[in-house]
């Protein structure tokens, strides 16, 4: 495969989403003519298919190491293992991007099949933004950032990629993590689409739920499996370290949660509409910032790509123009819509609106956290550092009342509530959330009020929630979409468990150790007993063997290594993990010391993977939402 033809590829792409996929589908749903809406849904295939043959283009020119191609020759090298080489092609920030339009245009496929039930003026404004969105990337793309520069003559061999990007978690945390991202761009488009008719309407919110819901459940998993990737990849044990790219990704899905909320509102109520339109367009707008802050060069992190200032430009013109024209068409048509039904103060409504105010909060508290320094340092008054003491003080404090209301709201009614009944009802909740938050900090033969704070909080949520499954089970049987949001919420109370006790009860210790020496921690014994060479296909590495003991018993046998990769002078730590569903026990490698000693690094860390754990039930929760029995029918009428 020749790697010209990726690059015209997005040429063609670019030209039909701009006037295919994007021009004629608006005017024509603008002034009703239907033979140009109609070219909506095979443009967006086509510009799926043409991004499609780009990408694969791009993958082939790694899988044959041609180092013709510039980008493949500073990512690559004939040393690294195919499974990292196909992870490269996404591993700089040429191929990210490219990655990130083709998802795009993979969303934006997907809508066309699966929206052939709907309203074909609703879906020409709706494929239309997203052409517009497409067109935007793909010139930015061609203009700054296109993967297919040729290099003459060629590289006899590439640069190699980052060692801390040589491992699995390449492979599966930046594709998950941008479909999530990417996803938001649907609920903006239904948004957008939205106000462009005038029809704020309860319509709009029930189209764009599930793809909402999708996204989200993508970047949940996305931003756990890039936690549990720095968790055993860094070496130091740490699962969330507030780094302004995390921050980032978590921002979007604070304002992704408020809007899954909201939408549920808008849908079975007709309320909060115009606040629903404006939290889809902050959600997608915080995605394409998170990209500027990761692509434009102002950021130091692992995390980020381009130091390229013009890219940054670009990208800051973009966004400025996407929220911008967003935010005066919302001033323009969301005052002249209704306002729907009334509520009382104890409804659902208010509930779920308070939740909202909360998430929404948080996610500004962060934002400012991690702009502020960057906007000191561009306006030259010093440089300043905020890290997790800030955020820690800020985000817990938002985060009490909002998960004492995942246990109330669910309870209510919606229009009216008797607050009274519902007290009633939890009040044995309230009586296992005390027990909870006495009994376990009393086992664990510690007591903090932080860590109370946590049980009481999550085991709150827990039995709420259980009470709830069991009286809805005796009034019928429970709808998917009820159990997805009481899995989701268990996995909040879950993940609230797994940060209390690691947060409160690890052990960490660094010792200097040789050879048939021992230290314990949490109980168990850690001996060493050999530091090996251990070569390997494009590095060296030093490998500890490490005996796990508990009372004198073998559990396991540990191997950390010390890696020095081939192209880089930065030596590796890969830590070795011992997993338990209650624990995890930690060894790190640290430098080779005088007289045949090593600097190790053990923790002992309880309950450390039910933060993961909560994660991923918190996604298990979505899927089962979005398989609700309406869904299904309308998937069944839309292949039919």
């Amino acid at each position: 495969m020749i790697p010209e033809f990726g690059h015209y590829a997005l040429v063609l792409a670019l030209c039909i989403a701009l006037i295919l996929q994007g021009i004629l589908p608006l005017v024509g749903a603008h002034q009703g003519k239907r033979e140009w809406l109609i070219l909506a849904r095979p443009a967006a295939q086509a510009v799926f298919f043409l991004l499609a043959i780009s990408f694969v283009i791009l993958t082939w020119s790694f899988y044959v190491n041609d180092f013709s191609v510039l980008y493949v020759a500073e990512h690559s090298n004939s040393q690294l293992p195919l499974i990292y080489r196909l992870g490269a092609v996404w591993g700089g920030h040429e191929g990210s991007l490219l990655l990130w339009i083709f998802l795009l245009a993979t969303w934006t496929f997907l809508v066309a099949q699966l929206s052939k039930a709907l309203d074909e003026f609703m879906v020409a404004r709706v494929i239309g933004v997203l052409g517009l969105v497409i067109t935007g990337l793909l010139l930015f793309v061609l203009t700054t950032s296109s993967p297919f520069e040729r290099l003459i003559p060629a590289a006899q061999e590439g640069r190699s990629l980052n060692p801390l990007l040589q491992d699995p978690g390449l492979v599966f945390h930046p594709p998950m993590l941008y479909m999530g991202y990417v996803g938001f761009s649907v609920a903006f488009a239904f948004a957008i689409a939205s106000l462009l008719s005038g029809r704020l309407d309860a319509a709009w919110a029930r189209w764009s739920r599930p793809w909402t819901t999708a996204a989200w459940i993508f970047l949940t998993l996305g931003i756990a499996l890039g936690s549990w990737w720095a968790y055993y990849e860094l070496g130091w044990g740490g699962w969330w370290f507030w780094d302004p790219v995390e921050n980032a990704s978590f921002i979007p899905w604070l304002v992704g949660t408020a809007l899954l909320h909201s939408l549920a509102v808008t849908e079975k109520r007709g309320v909060f509409k115009s606040w629903t339109v404006l939290l889809a367009i902050t959600a997608f707008s915080l995605s394409l910032l998170g990209t500027f802050l990761v692509r434009s060069g102002v950021l130091t992190s692992v995390h980020a790509f381009a130091t390229d200032p013009k890219r940054g430009i670009f990208i800051l013109i973009f966004l400025v123009l996407v929220v911008g024209s967003s935010l005066i068409l919302y001033a323009w048509r969301a005052p002249k819509s209704a306002l729907g039904g009334k509520f009382s103060f104890t409804s659902r409504e208010t509930f779920i609106l308070l939740g909202n105010v909360f998430l929404v909060v948080s996610a500004a508290s962060i934002l400012l956290g991690t702009l502020y320094p960057l906007l000191i340092d561009a306006l030259h008054l010093g440089k300043i550092s905020v890290g997790p003491p800030y955020f820690n003080s800020v985000f817990v404090p938002i985060m009490v009342p909002l998960l004492v209301l995942m246990g109330i709201g669910p309870w209510a009614h919606w229009k009216n509530t008797d607050l009274t009944t519902v007290i009633k009802r939890l009040w044995l909740a309230a009586l296992v959330a005390v027990v909870a938050a006495i009994s376990i900090p009393a086992v664990m033969g510690e007591f903090t009020w932080l860590s109370s704070l946590g049980f009481l909080l999550a085991f709150w949520v827990i039995a709420s929630g259980v009470m709830q499954i069991i009286r809805q089970a005796k009034a019928g049987k429970p709808t998917r979409s009820f159990m997805g949001m009481q899995v989701a919420h268990l996995g909040i109370a879950v993940f609230v468990i797994g940060i209390t006790m690691v947060g409160a009860y690890q052990e960490e210790k660094d010792v200097r150790m040789l050879p048939e020496e021992t230290v314990s921690v949490g109980g168990y014994q850690i001996q060493l007993k050999t530091v090996d060479a251990a070569p390997g296909p494009n590095y060296k590495a030093m490998r500890g063997t490490f005996l796990l003991l508990r009372d004198g018993k073998l559990e396991a046998t540990m191997h950390p290594e010390k890696r020095s990769y081939f192209s880089s002078t930065m030596p590796m730590t890969e830590a070795a993990i011992n997993v338990g569903l209650t624990r995890d026990i930690y060894v790190s490698l640290g430098e080779e010391l005088e007289d045949k000693a090593w600097a190790v690094r053990v923790y002992y860390k309880p309950f450390v993977d039910w933060i993961w754990g909560g994660c991923l039930l918190m996604a298990i929760g979505g899927i089962l939402a979005i398989s609700d029995k309406r869904y299904r029918m309308k998937l069944r009428k839309v292949m039919a």
